[in-house]
């Protein structure tokens, strides 16, 4: 009896993800659902809104840079922004497992407050469930879900990247997932690693009014930055060409991945943005990420193209090229 069954991969982001949506959209499909984005774009009557629901499983909750409550409002912020709109307010869900200390609770809870300041959102509604012990991995789940505004005549879909365009990654990449591995596994690689999770929502809200070339959104997170860019690739039918030279990597993170196998292009980020934006924008975009302190280490990393539809192509630094897949699933479980 040969069932198909879940496996850790089909929480990575890649194409193993895509077939629990697939079963999804079969039986839940939807104008507003079949988008596919990070949030669902939605009108409630005449007031363009996008929406959106998102689950954290980290292990550990507490990692260098952040932990489970701050991760949980900068993604959901971060899915939000990517759409183009404005966040405004998020629920929070916990589901806590027996035994866990009301002091880590609230170190969680104190965290979720602190990043929901900084980043301009109310949490505004919630929910308490508590698991029998061991049901919980580190002790803690959180759900979020979150509404925000659209900015007027903004449309930041994955599928408008055309010839000629020109793609910006707002820094170096890996740094989140590499900050876990190391945590969970014990590596003790260089302790100056810890994880970039953050808010992109007033950067994202800066580009959007200031800088009408902006075409396409995205955050790397699961799959990294090559889930990202197939995603673009994809649903735009257009090719995407980059060089890896000018993609900024951590000497600790190029390091842990060398010892490990892994690509960086695959290791999940929890504060960067790809921006996908005209020729004669990129400037002034790159301007005003450097200018604020998620985007100093932006970098124009390569462009649209007509050939290749539908397909992402490394230029190596040794001057050959390559494919870069959708991954499959990520390398370990449990990154956010």
């Amino acid at each position: 009896m040969n069932r198909k069954i879940i496996t850790s991969a089909h929480g990575g982001g890649g194409t193993a993800t895509k077939e629990i949506i697939d079963i999804a959209r079969e039986y839940l499909g939807n104008p507003a659902l079949d988008q596919l984005g990070d949030s669902a774009l939605l009108d409630l009557d005449g007031t363009g809104i996008a929406f959106t629901t998102d689950s954290y499983v980290i292990d550990p909750i507490f990692f260098p840079g952040g932990d489970i409550g701050k991760i949980a409002v900068c993604g959901t912020v971060n899915d939000i922004a990517m759409e183009g709109a404005k966040p405004l307010y998020m629920s929070l869900s916990l589901i806590l497992e027996e035994g866990l200390e009301f002091e880590l609770l609230e170190r969680v809870i104190a965290s979720v407050a602190s990043a929901a300041r900084e980043a301009g959102v109310l949490v505004v509604t919630g929910d308490t469930k508590v698991v029998e012990h061991g049901r919980a991995g580190g002790g803690l789940f959180i759900n979020t879900a979150a509404v925000g505004r659209r900015y007027e005549g903004c449309d930041t879909s994955v599928s408008n990247a055309a010839p000629g365009d020109l793609v910006v990654v707002t820094g170096t990449i890996g740094d989140h997932g590499v900050t876990i591995i190391n945590e969970r596994e014990e590596l003790e690689l260089e302790s100056g690693l810890k994880s970039d999770v953050a808010a992109l929502n007033t950067l994202v809200e800066e580009l959007l009014t200031s800088v009408p070339g902006i075409k396409s959104l995205r955050d790397p997170t699961r799959g990294g930055l090559a889930a990202a860019l197939c995603d673009i690739a994809g649903a735009s039918k257009a090719g995407i060409e980059i060089e890896e030279v000018k993609i900024k990597v951590k000497r600790e993170v190029k390091a842990a991945c060398d010892l490990l196998g892994f690509d960086p292009l695959n290791i999940a980020n929890e504060g960067k943005a790809v921006i996908v934006c005209s020729e004669d924008s990129a400037d002034e975009v790159l301007k005003i990420c450097r200018d604020n302190e998620f985007g100093r280490e932006s970098v124009l990393i390569g462009s649209v193209v007509s050939e290749h539809p539908e397909t992402v192509v490394l230029r190596t630094t040794m001057g050959g090229k390559r494919i870069v897949d959708m991954p499959r699933g990520e390398n370990l479980p449990r990154i956010c």
